[in-house]
């Protein structure tokens, strides 16, 4: 694929040109019924991301803007790139905060998943957890995804404290009973304990009895299964 234009303008012209019709209605399920989309594979997208990874910040923003998903998800995309390479301290927060400034105009789950973990938890792990906290309380779903879905670089490359800040988040969403909000909360308890059973089990000690049974079930997916029948069980006698 050609990079020779790196452009907004020529990124929406390549993605309007991989428009498959059959897509169209697999994308439509994780949109809203009024937005906009081309009906493009995520493998293409994704493609066409990476040739253009190097596209200044003000092109992604002209992405951003654009009304149809498959734009924005591929700005979020670049965003993902972008961050897995290294970068010193302005770049990643450069990138973190052109996240945080523009959530407004992520509406799928999927965009979240595609860039908060290495674009807001690569530029969080070893700072302060506060910005997660406050994006854990906000009144929109998809900004609550992003606060429990951004520690999950804490698992794989934060330290003791950076993944004691995601359980701390986890416990402040480990009621909420939006699906967009608390599947991640059980799959972030999944991954985290892989990497620190005892912290997983004392979690679930506490808050098994008020979470929604999806995100129990996601969380203890990859324990024995005494415990995990000794979690659900107490769950639903609770209930």
């Amino acid at each position: 694929m050609s990079t020779s234009k790196s452009s907004a303008t020529a990124i929406v012209e390549e993605l309007e040109a991989l428009r498959a019709e059959d897509e169209l209605a697999k994308v439509r399920k994780r949109l809203a019924p009024d937005e906009p989309a081309f009906g493009v594979r995520m493998r293409d997208l994704f493609d066409v991301a990476k040739a253009h990874t190097d596209l200044p910040l003000v092109e992604v923003d002209q992405l951003l803007d654009h009304p149809a998903y498959e734009p924005r998800m591929t700005a979020m995309s670049i965003l993902d790139f972008r961050a897995r390479r290294r970068l010193d301290d302005d770049q990643r927060r450069e990138l973190y905060e052109r996240y945080l400034a523009r959530h407004d105009r992520i509406t799928t789950w999927d965009m979240v998943d595609r860039a908060a973990p290495r674009v807001v938890g690569g530029y969080l792990a070893g700072r302060s957890p506060t910005p997660l906290h406050d994006l854990a309380a906000s009144p929109a779903s998809l900004e609550r995804r992003t606060a429990i879905t951004a520690p999950l670089h804490f698992v794989r490359a934060g330290s003791d404290d950076d993944l004691a800040a995601g359980l701390a988040i986890a416990a402040q969403l480990a009621g909420d009973e939006d699906p967009t909000v608390h599947k991640p909360v059980g799959i972030f308890l999944k991954h985290a304990g892989s990497r620190d059973p005892a912290a997983l089990h004392r979690f679930l000690t506490e808050h098994a009895v008020t979470m929604p049974r999806p995100a129990l079930r996601l969380a203890v997916e990859k324990l024995d299964p005494t415990d995990r029948e000794r979690y659900l069980t107490d769950a639903s006698s609770h209930q």
